[in-house]
């Protein structure tokens, strides 16, 4: 079977690369029976690939079952995969078969096996490797014939690191990798999926077609969408049964888009934009950091100059270095303006070197610095603009902000 009739017989929406790979990979190992572990992001579509790679194998006319390893308590999944016999524990009044043994000459997907129990895992390793099982509660051997799908969204190396994973279980699964790629690296299938979700939608709710303008369709492409196919999807409904004017808008968009809180809910970065994804909060953070340290090196120099009444000799030959230090430490709201300090030759000579001798005599007022992070982004953004003569696409590109961004942190802050 080609990609193309996969895709139409299971619904697969797009023409990305990544995808065309994933759905390959499927399809080539689909024949085989050896496990496949899956992993993307919640929401990108991994239990779809496990239909068809159950689907498109010699068990197809088998049983196939799916089971959410992480929202099975810990205390009933081994009974829930191996089954348990009469009064193996409290509440257990009858034997009971379990999902190894049900699906036997079919397919499990055990989706998020990042989340199973580690004793469950050593029963899950001898099934994958000899295809035997015990019950709960029971000492006799039982015999399984099935094919296990596992699929994942966190990284299950750094777990066996840490590990919450075993080792020799993720080598057995990982047999045969495969990675569903987030819709954040399917921009191109985007538009699409937003076009057949909208269509289905639409006819189901008997409501008029839906269309995005040019700037809608800018921001539906740019954002990152951290919920994936399934968060687009939502969206898709809600325009679909609640907006009244078919012809939505960007900024009507904006209004389905949740908070952008942190960097993996920031809008992609464009392009043609700087490869360094930061994010507003890190260019916030990363100017307090430089802040600190040149307040420290400042209070180093202060220290240094009660301490033996005058500055070190590193700076004793340079005393406009001090000056220096000063208009180099730009405190918005806290500024030490260079004409309240000065440097003055020492009434009393105490520091001799040469005719470099001098006091500093501070004038400088104590002002509580602003700690508002909308102050330091507006002062950010200030300089940004000014240090490219108004130009917004370079002011972004240094600020590492999509124009987009910056255009609306502008009307925002009313800059």
């Amino acid at each position: 079977m080609d990609i193309q009739e996969i895709k139409q017989r299971f619904g697969i929406i797009g023409n990305s690369p990544l995808l065309n790979r994933a759905i390959n990979i499927a399809n080539q190992v689909a024949p085989t029976d050896i496990s496949v572990l899956i992993t993307g992001e919640s929401g990108s579509g991994k239990e779809v690939f496990s239909h068809i790679i159950h689907q498109i194998s010699a068990r197809k006319h088998g049983p196939f079952i799916a089971v959410n390893c992480g929202a099975i308590p810990e205390g009933t999944i081994d009974s829930e995969l191996f089954g348990h016999e009469k009064g193996a524990y409290t509440g257990a009044i009858g034997e009971r078969k379990g999902y190894f043994e049900t699906v036997n000459g079919g397919t499990i997907f055990l989706d998020e096996i990042a989340e199973m129990p580690l004793g469950t895992q050593a029963r899950l390793l001898r099934v994958l490797e000899s295809g035997q099982y015990i019950r709960v509660g029971s000492s006799k051997v039982e015999k399984t014939n099935v094919r296990v799908i596992a699929a994942t969204n966190v990284d299950v190396y750094e777990a066996v690191k840490a590990g919450k994973f075993r080792e020799d279980l993720y080598y057995r699964l990982n047999t045969v990798p495969l990675k569903i790629p987030p819709l954040r690296e399917r921009k191109e299938d985007i538009f699409l999926l937003f076009r057949k979700f909208t269509s289905d939608f639409t006819d189901k709710y008997r409501t008029p077609p839906i269309q995005l303008d040019d700037d809608a369709q800018q921001v539906l492409i740019n954002y990152s969408w951290p919920g994936n196919v399934r968060q687009l999807k939502n969206m898709a409904e809600q325009l679909a049964v609640l907006e009244r004017d078919r012809v939505i808008t960007a900024q009507t968009l904006l209004t389905y888009i949740p908070h952008e809180t942190s960097r993996t809910n920031l809008p992609m970065r464009l392009d043609n934009q700087p490869k360094e994804d930061f994010s507003e909060r890190d260019i916030l953070y990363k100017v307090l950091f430089d802040m600190k340290r040149d307040m420290v090196e400042l209070k180093k120099l202060v220290a240094d100059i009660i301490e033996h009444g005058g500055v070190s000799h590193a700076h004793q030959h340079h005393p406009q270095a001090i000056t220096q230090l000063y208009r180099d430490i730009e405190l918005p709201q806290a500024t030490i303006p260079e004409s309240q300090f000065t440097l003055q030759q020492p009434v009393n000579n105490n520091i001799s070197s040469g005719n470099n001798n001098f006091d500093i005599v501070h004038h400088t007022e104590e002002v509580e610095e602003s700690l508002s992070l909308v102050d330091k982004e507006s002062d950010l953004i200030r300089k940004a603009l000014k240090k490219h003569k108004g130009k917004r696409k370079l002011a972004a590109n240094e600020l590492g902000i999509s124009e987009r961004t910056l255009y609306r942190k502008i009307k925002e802050l009313n800059l």
